[in-house]
């Protein structure tokens, strides 16, 4: 199967990876081929005008003005070769991401880090003086905050699995995470700082997901709710009956859940001591019914 036929399989199959992909590149290509078209009427003015409307802006005052922007702005990219990077490092660690932990664990990881990366995006724009000049003109895009605690989560959850760059040298994950985070912090007083910034935002929050995604029942149920907004923009319509069962479990098994929960993190903790191949048949098993709820 090649790769356009496995991302259209995915497509199908709902997906949260090939969706987010799949939105991302859309947005692309919309406002790329609009560029060509406001560039034959010398209109690129107007174009860029439409654009700011969906961007992340520094300056608190702007952001008040259009607070959507800590949302946009995941899905708008300056370039080519900006949103090919982004994409590759979603679907290949995302799809990891999305085997363990199911849609909607990836929607979470995904819009969290990218909201969490674009307040500390503002946060430092409006603290430290290095920022000052260009706080008013100051703004981000792109998926990369997102992308990157897609990164930081898979290696937190799996530090030790195994991949194979340019099919020669294995390297861990938890490496390639730590190598990655390192660039961007090393190259924040650089051209692209905020962008920096908000790439170690979103990592840090990928990090803490996993780490307190099992232990704080609080917090996930907070995170819980406000993603289920955001996936009705995923779903093509709701499915009251599953609702309503999920209901019945909570109200009438709830003892049986939290016991199901321990299991749960039991084998997580297995993974990433042993790898995924220790598991027994029966631990996958739950594993993977976990990872459909």
């Amino acid at each position: 199967m090649s790769l356009l036929d496995d991302l259209k399989y995915k497509l199908t199959q709902k997906n949260a990876v090939v969706r987010i992909i799949a939105l991302n590149v859309l947005v692309y290509l919309v406002f790329a081929l609009a560029h060509v078209l406001f560039w034959l009427f010398q209109a690129n003015d107007i174009l860029s005008l439409v654009e700011k409307n969906f961007v992340l802006y520094a300056n608190l005052k702007n952001f008040i003005m259009q607070p959507w922007g800590i949302i946009t702005y995941m899905f708008f990219h300056d370039g080519f070769f900006h949103i090919l990077f982004n994409m590759l490092w979603l679907y290949w660690l995302g799809t990891l991401l999305h085997e363990y932990l199911g849609n909607t664990r990836v929607y979470q990881i995904y819009f969290v880090g990218g909201i969490f990366g674009g307040f500390l995006y503002m946060f430092s724009y409006n603290v430290f003086p290095v920022f000052s000049v260009n706080l008013n003109n100051s703004y981000a895009l792109g998926a990369s905050a997102g992308v990157l605690s897609i990164v930081a989560a898979a290696a937190t959850l799996l530090p030790k699995y195994t991949v194979t760059l340019f099919g020669i040298f294995p390297v861990q994950l938890r490496y390639i995470a730590l190598v990655s985070v390192l660039i961007d912090l090393l190259n924040i007083p650089s051209n692209n700082a905020g962008g920096r910034i908000a790439h170690v935002g979103g990592a840090l929050s990928g990090f803490l997901f996993i780490k307190y995604l099992y232990t704080n029942n609080d917090l996930t149920n907070f995170i819980h709710s406000v993603s289920t907004f955001f996936k009705g923009f995923f779903k093509q319509k709701p499915v009251l009956k599953v609702h309503h069962k999920a209901d019945q479990k909570v109200n009438f098994s709830a003892k049986a859940n939290k016991l199901n929960q321990a299991d749960i993190d039991a084998i997580l903790d297995k993974i990433s001591k042993s790898g995924y191949e220790s598991l027994s048949s029966k631990e996958k098993e739950l594993l993977f019914k976990a990872s459909k709820e």
